[in-house]
């Protein structure tokens, strides 16, 4: 990694129809290109075909999923750290993105996660709370900083632009300093001793 761009994976977590999660996550990763030290992968579950059904312990998952994992899988594992574009479900998050991650292990270890989420009054903070829970459980170091859109529908114009760039834009930058810090220390970390989950 040393003198090379950190691989950041943008997980667009939403697969609803009429969904607005794209118009925030390709706001947020045109600000995260303008960086030199992050190349982005963007991961739009809605594009992913993942079944519901994970297959028993120790058993090979059915065809629909080797399909679907030939691609997702080696993409969170090539990736240095994950910023999740959520809104928020019911007080949580889309059961889409909660599938996606359980099919994996592995992939989060030892890796930062930040968040970027949306939604009415809540700006989907509820949902980060509860993905900050998962992510513990599998291994990975969530970042404190978030950026959140309260009445998201209401803050971008219909091209996609931020109505107030200002606030949005020093909140990502936040965030994608913190992530990049962690990475770099996660990293640097594992290469002296390889971390065991």
């Amino acid at each position: 990694m040393a003198g090379q761009p950190l691989r950041l994976a943008v997980i667009l977590g939403s697969v609803r129809d009429g969904r607005f999660g794209p118009t925030i996550g390709n706001w947020f990763v045109a600000r995260a290109r303008l960086r030199s030290d992050v190349t982005v992968d963007v991961i739009d579950l809605a594009t992913i075909a993942l079944p519901m059904t994970l297959p028993s312990f120790g058993a090979e998952p059915v065809h629909d999923a080797v399909v679907a994992l030939r691609d997702l899988t080696p993409r969170l594992g090539e990736a240095d750290a994950f910023v999740v574009v959520t809104p928020e479900y019911n007080h949580s998050f889309p059961a889409a993105l909660k599938n996606a991650i359980d099919w994996h292990q592995r992939q989060w270890h030892a890796k930062p996660v930040g968040f970027v989420s949306y939604g009415g009054i809540s700006g989907g903070l509820r949902a980060v709370e509860a993905l900050r829970l998962v992510f513990a459980e599998l291994h990975a170091v969530t970042v404190r900083d978030t950026v959140s859109f309260h009445d998201a529908w209401r803050q971008f114009d219909a091209d996609g632009t931020p109505l107030i760039p200002d606030g949005c834009n020093k909140a990502a930058d936040t965030l994608l300093d913190q992530l990049t810090w962690w990475a770099h220390a996660l990293h640097e970390a594992k290469v002296r001793s390889p971390y065991v989950g």
